[in-house]
């Protein structure tokens, strides 16, 4: 009788031992079939703009190299907080991925008394899209047109000069307060609900300076409407090689780069981060996604989740700096 029962037992415990090493390899039996469903990326704007239409471009080309669909899905609200804290509370499977801008990941916790998520400990990088060159733009006719002369007439008593930029805490704004705090500068804010209608009043006089993305300001500079005068980059834009940085306007280490990219809940497994990385990369290699996003005013820049996150890292605390110096907080 005892010897049955000790058959039992160990019968007992193997099966238990058994069920034990089925649902721990579970995890890794999913994460190597990964993906074998469709994928979404929520896009945590509105459609058409500049980000959105980023976005499913590199949808369309992932999803065809990785054999799955990639729906889109824009969820816009609170400046991108809204679509962000979705992705950073969905299942870490792989499944569930956010476009992430650098004013939603870095600028947005600085500026909001209350915040959805934390963006640095809720979501993990999967890679870097591209970058964003910004331009200061001045109406043809005001009276100082480089980047120094704009600087000293700033600062002369009771002189005001205003600058206008798609909003509060946008990050053109805090690019130009970035510049103020650098040179002692006084140039002063006008905030729009949108680039458009700031492009509209620079270009009638109404305010002098207007700060925007290369690509949005590029026609208006061809076409003689606009003075370009220095861009954010380290080096000059590719398609403005005449355009002075920052940098050889007299301004020390002044860089000010928008990134878009795309961001996983933070439990999601290394083997999924590292394979989106690696396909993202490749797709990023590609001529026709380069020249694309081109159009966009994106510089296509693959890389790994390590160095993008450094970047994401020395961002927030830089723009978190300049952000609390000039007390800017979302309206």
């Amino acid at each position: 009788m005892l010897k049955i029962i000790m058959n039992n037992s160990l019968r007992l415990a193997l099966y238990f031992l058994g069920m034990t090493l089925i649902n721990a390899s579970a995890p890794v039996l999913a994460q190597n079939n990964y993906p074998n469903k469709s994928i979404r990326l929520i896009v945590p704007f509105a459609p058409g703009g500049v980000t959105d239409t980023s976005g499913r471009l590199i949808a369309d080309q992932l999803s065809r190299r990785i054999g799955q669909t990639i729906i889109v899905e824009n969820k816009a609200g609170a400046s991108g907080n809204i679509g962000a804290a979705m992705v950073a509370n969905a299942e870490p499977d792989g499944y569930t991925l956010v476009l992430g801008f650098d004013g939603t990941i870095v600028i947005n916790p600085h500026v909001f008394t209350s915040m959805p998520l934390d963006t640095l400990k809720d979501l993990t990088p999967i890679g870097k899209i591209g970058e964003t060159i910004l331009i200061l733009l001045a109406y043809p006719k005001f009276e100082a047109l480089t980047l120094q002369e704009i600087i000293a007439l700033s600062k002369q008593p009771g002189k005001i000069i205003n600058f206008g930029s798609s909003g509060v805490a946008s990050p053109q704004h805090i690019a130009v307060e970035l510049l103020n705090q650098q040179t002692g500068s006084k140039l002063v804010h006008v905030p729009y609900k949108g680039g458009g209608q700031a492009m509209i009043d620079v270009q009638a006089g109404v305010i002098p300076l207007v700060f925007t993305a290369v690509a949005g300001g590029y026609p208006y500079i061809k076409s003689g409407r606009l003075k370009a005068v220095a861009v954010s980059s380290e080096k000059r834009a590719a398609s403005l090689p005449d355009v002075p940085t920052f940098i050889e306007s007299g301004i020390k280490d002044f860089v000010a780069i928008g990134w878009v990219g795309i961001f996983a809940p933070s439990k999601v497994p290394r083997s999924v981060i590292d394979y989106l990385n690696k396909e993202l990369n490749a797709v990023l290699s590609t001529p026709e996604v380069i020249a694309k996003l081109d159009t966009l005013g994106i510089e296509a820049s693959p890389g790994t989740p390590e160095k993008f996150g450094k970047e994401i890292s020395a961002d927030f605390k830089r723009y978190g700096e300049v952000i609390k110096a000039a007390g800017i907080k979302a309206e």
